[in-house]
């Protein structure tokens, strides 16, 4: 999540200087989507202990199914109910925050 962070931050100035106020809002709404969800997935999948692999399947199952409900949601809120948005922006930080997840993964701290 914290390279997720780092990227709205970068795109939304950059889109800022490109575009102006509305575009650096419709980057952090982009990027913001995906973090909302990310969060989401953590709240469901939890820290308890699990004692078999079937409730871990489960749960994350469940964590995935909120994750994806959440992102749906929230894409459609942003669309509809934002006036200013500027789609190209919002769409591109939306995708770029999602392909970070799997390289920061593989990233060593």
């Amino acid at each position: 999540m914290q390279w997720q962070c780092v990227l709205t931050s970068v795109l939304a100035l950059i889109a800022g200087f490109a575009v102006g106020p509305t575009g650096a809002i419709s980057a952090l709404f982009g990027g913001g989507v995906m973090l909302a969800a990310e969060g989401i997935f953590a709240l469901f999948a939890g820290v308890s202990k699990v004692t078999s692999a079937a409730q871990t399947l489960r749960r994350i199952i469940r964590a995935e199914s909120a994750k994806v409900g959440v992102i749906v949601l929230l894409l459609w809120v942003v669309l509809t109910k934002y006036e200013q948005v500027e789609p190209p922006i919002f769409i591109g930080a939306f995708m770029a925050a999602v392909l970070i997840y799997p390289v920061a993964l593989l990233s060593r701290d």
